[in-house]
C-alpha cells in the first residue's frame, strides 16, 4: 500500500492553499490507523482567549483509543479547573465539535464555517460557536521516518457560552485558534509550540501559530501568522523556542511569554507515555513585521512517546 504513496511522500513538504495536494490518505478522507511502523494520532483542539476567561479543548485519538481534555482559566481569580477523560473506541467523551445544527459530527478536514465545539461535564458545559473564521493555513510534512503528518489551522471569532455552575455563567465573544492534525507522528515527538491572538501597535488584529520540532521544515511548514489585511497567511522562517518564556525568530523578532496559569499533565499507559506543559497567559515584543501593542494564548511543551 506505501509503495503507490512513494511519490507523493518524496514530494513533501506541501503547504496550502495554492497547489493540489499529494495524493496521500488525507482528510476528511479515512487514514489507516497505522502507516510507517506507527500508529495514527488525530485531534482537533480549540484555544479560546477572552478578557474573563481563557479556555482549551480537544478530542484526540491514539490508534483506536483516545482522550478528551478541557481546562479553563477564570482571568479574575486565576483559578484553573480542568479535566481529561480516557476514552475506549466507541466513546465521544466530554469534548466534541459538530455542525452548527447539532445534527452532524465535525469531521476533521470538512469544509464549511458553520460549527460549533462543546464541552459537556460535571464542573462545566460550554458551547463554542465559531463565526468569521480566517484562512486554513494548510501543512502536509513528513515525519523523517517514512511517514507523514496532516495539519490545518485557523483563527476564528467565537461566541462562547460558559456554565460553571456555582461559579457562574459567562457569555462572551473571544478570539482564538482551532487546530485540526491527523497523521503518523514519529513514535517519540518532542515539541514546542505556541498559538495566540493579539493587536498590533498599527490596530491591525494578528494571530499566530509557532512550532519547534514537529511540521517544521524550513518551507511548507505549519508555522503561520494572519494579519489583518493581507491577502495571504505569512509563514515565517523556522523559530527557537526560549523555554516557554520566548520565541525566537530568524530575523531578530522576539515574542515573549508571561504566564499567568498553567495545565500540567502526565501519563503512563501501556503503548503511551507524555508529559506536557501548556501555560496560558499574556504576550509582548514582535512577530516578524510586526510589533505587538498585546496578545494572549498559550506556550506548550510536550514529550510524547505514542
Amino acid at each position: 500500500m506505501a509503495k503507490k504513496w512513494t511519490s507523493a511522500l518524496e514530494s513533501l513538504p506541501w503547504r496550502g492553499p495554492a497547489e493540489e495536494r499529494p495524493e496521500l490518505p488525507l482528510p476528511p478522507g479515512s487514514m489507516p490507523v497505522r502507516f510507517a511502523g506507527t500508529w495514527r494520532k488525530r485531534w482537533r483542539y480549540v484555544g479560546a482567549f477572552g478578557e474573563r476567561v481563557m479556555l482549551c479543548a480537544a478530542s484526540v485519538r491514539i490508534g483506536p483509543m483516545g482522550q478528551s481534555f478541557w481546562a479553563i482559566l477564570d482571568r479574575e481569580s486565576g483559578e484553573v479547573i480542568e479535566n481529561t477523560k480516557q476514552l475506549f473506541p466507541a466513546q465521544r467523551g466530554e469534548v466534541w465539535t459538530e455542525r452548527a445544527g447539532g445534527h452532524e459530527v465535525w469531521e476533521l478536514g470538512a469544509a464549511g464555517d458553520s460549527l460549533r465545539t462543546k464541552i459537556e461535564s460535571k464542573e462545566a458545559n460550554a458551547k463554542l460557536s465559531f463565526a468569521d473564521c480566517g484562512v486554513w493555513a494548510e501543512a502536509i510534512c513528513p515525519n523523517g521516518e517514512g511517514g507523514y503528518v496532516w495539519t490545518r489551522k485557523r483563527p476564528s471569532w467565537i461566541d462562547l457560552d460558559l456554565d460553571l455552575g456555582e461559579r457562574g455563567r459567562i457569555r462572551e465573544r473571544v478570539r482564538g485558534i482551532e487546530d485540526e492534525s491527523a497523521g503518523y507522528h514519529p513514535r517519540r515527538t518532542i515539541w514546542n509550540w505556541s498559538a495566540g491572538v493579539g493587536t498590533s501597535a498599527d490596530g491591525r488584529q494578528v494571530a499566530w501559530n509557532l512550532v519547534e520540532g514537529v511540521n517544521d521544515p524550513a518551507t511548507g511548514s505549519e508555522r503561520s501568522i494572519w494579519v489583518d489585511g493581507d491577502e495571504a497567511v505569512r509563514e515565517p522562517g523556522p523559530v527557537r523556542f526560549d523555554g516557554l518564556e520566548a520565541v525566537d525568530f530568524g530575523d531578530g523578532s522576539r515574542l515573549a511569554f508571561a504566564a499567568d496559569a498553567e495545565r500540567r499533565a502526565e501519563e503512563n499507559r501501556l503503548v503511551v507515555k507524555y508529559s506536557y506543559r501548556q501555560p496560558f497567559g499574556r504576550f509582548s515584543g514582535s512577530l516578524p513585521g510586526v510589533e505587538l501593542a498585546e496578545g494572549i494564548g498559550v506556550m506548550e511543551h510536550q514529550d510524547a512517546l505514542w
